[in-house]
């Protein structure tokens, strides 16, 4: 593999922000330390992390109480969101935060949350294909073009996007089948690599989704796709501080239910860093070089504990 020069960056996800004070504290003090970008999931029932703020009303708030700090979505749901009206909104927030917006997009996966909103909750084969279709039509509108569209799912004639942005933000499309790592190839900014959603409407809690041969077979499909263009590759992550790597290893492994035994595998994690922020700091090169990830979310409960990474591959 070619050595990768991309430099680092880092984005907190603002899941514990209930009430827009909390929020706009959380994005003024990642700004003062270093993060690039604040983030929000797009959901609406608990879905583990508790309520969330809508994504794009309070990314608004926030690019009003920063300067330089990008705003993403991690990552919207297709399905709630017509491509027009995301494409409008979209360049709206894009706008207002004077250019500072990085849409975060996947195909939908909470089934629960489908089915207390009446939505139908569709077929994956069906929703990646309608998502596919999306962004398709959002990079067209969102690039400024005049943009005529017909496919399975939607049928756009000759509309524009107001305001057009300077240059079209950043697109992340969150991936974890070879299906939509593929789609994320062809047509994202950045590919947020993720276990794979199951067809329960869940996402996989096993072990071996996160073992380093399938992260690297994930990795393969991307670049596959993308054929090289140059994609940014990103990763939620929650770091496990302490100062021995090992005993942080095997305390995480306990808690996600994998038993002790399994320390030596999640010290091999690419979604896992453990032990002291040096420890961290090193992890990071040596997967920046093994896999190529440089762009790296962490929950906003580890922030300031994560900070001093930030500092040392800065």
């Amino acid at each position: 593999m070619e050595e990768n020069t991309r430099s680092f960056r880092f984005g907190v996800v603002a899941e514990s922000a209930r009430t827009a004070p909390e929020l706009l504290a959380t994005a003024r003090r990642a700004e003062e330390l270093g993060y690039a970008t604040l983030t929000l999931r797009d959901h609406f029932v608990h879905a583990g992390f508790g309520d969330q703020l809508a994504p794009l009303v309070a990314l608004a708030a926030a690019a009003g109480a920063t300067t330089a700090l990008r705003l993403g979505t991690l990552v919207l749901a297709n399905d709630y969101r017509h491509p027009v009206m995301l494409a409008k909104e979209a360049a709206t927030l894009d706008h207002v935060s004077g250019g500072r917006f990085e849409l975060g997009i996947g195909a939908g996966w909470l089934r629960d949350e489908y089915d207390r909103a009446g939505m139908p909750f569709d077929a994956a084969g069906t929703r990646v294909g309608r998502l596919e279709e999306s962004l398709q039509i959002l990079k067209a509108l969102l690039s400024g073009e005049k943009t005529s569209f017909r496919g399975e799912h939607y049928a756009i004639d000759g509309l524009t996007v107001f305001p057009v942005p300077e240059r079209r933000p950043p697109i992340l499309v969150g991936a974890g089948s070879r299906r939509m790592l593929g789609i994320a190839g062809r047509h994202a900014d950045i590919a947020g690599i993720l276990p794979r959603a199951l067809p329960d409407g869940t996402i996989s809690d096993e072990i071996t989704e996160r073992l380093p041969d399938t992260v690297a077979r994930k990795v393969g499909w991307v670049r596959e796709a993308a054929a090289g263009r140059d994609v940014e590759l990103s990763m939620m992550v929650y770091p496990v501080f302490g100062a021995d790597p090992r005993r942080a290893a095997a305390r995480q492994a306990v808690l996600r239910g994998w038993g002790a035994s399994s320390a030596d595998l999640v010290l091999d994690m690419p979604s896992q860093f453990v032990g002291r922020p040096e420890d961290m700091a090193e992890q990071m090169l040596a997967r920046r070089d093994r896999y190529g990830f440089t762009y790296y979310l962490i929950p906003d409960s580890a922030m300031e504990e994560f900070a001093p990474v930030i500092a040392l591959l800065g």
